[in-house]
């Protein structure tokens, strides 16, 4: 069992932080599901004022549900369909204020009001993306964007995930 002592109020402190923590739980293990179920339950535990903290892997070439915390979710998502198939489609941070004001939002939750969305590339090739929603509109910033791409970047070398 993994206990961490996160404490840190600075939003820069707190990504540092769940980057070691990150590191730690993930450094010796190879699968990608276990992995990513261990990333989504740090995020979800960590970050304040998450209704849903999860991943989708790319499979079969649309988005697939994968480990995350919070209520069921959509379980496939096309390229270009909502925030999540925008970032893949794109391969770009998506940071969303307002998720009601998003063309083609897909709402699995009614409660989720901002979001952020940040594909997992490797090598050139995408293997998903970390997706999470929070309750309240624009909880997430530039700061948050930068700070889960720093996670992803280091989880998408320990994700062997079956394509």
């Amino acid at each position: 069992m993994y206990d961490f002592a996160i404490t840190a109020t600075q939003k820069s402190d707190l990504y540092h932080d769940l980057a070691q923590a990150l590191d730690a739980l993930t450094a010796d293990e190879r699968d990608g599901i276990a992995n990513m179920a261990n990333a989504a339950a740090l995020l979800w535990q960590y970050l304040p004022d998450l209704n849903w903290a999860g991943f989708y892997r790319v499979v079969g070439g649309e988005l697939v549900l994968g480990p995350f915390q919070g209520k069921a979710a959509c379980i496939r998502i096309a390229f270009g369909k909502g925030v999540c198939g925008a970032a893949a489609a794109t391969l770009e941070t998506q940071v969303v204020a307002d998720v009601h004001a998003f063309p083609g939002h897909i709402a699995c939750d009614a409660a989720s009001r901002s979001e952020l969305v940040v594909p997992i590339v490797r090598d050139g090739v995408l293997l998903g993306v970390l997706d999470l929603d929070s309750p309240v509109p624009g909880r997430f910033d530039a700061e948050d964007a930068v700070g889960c791409e720093a996670l992803v970047a280091m989880l998408g070398d320990r994700l062997d995930l079956p394509r």
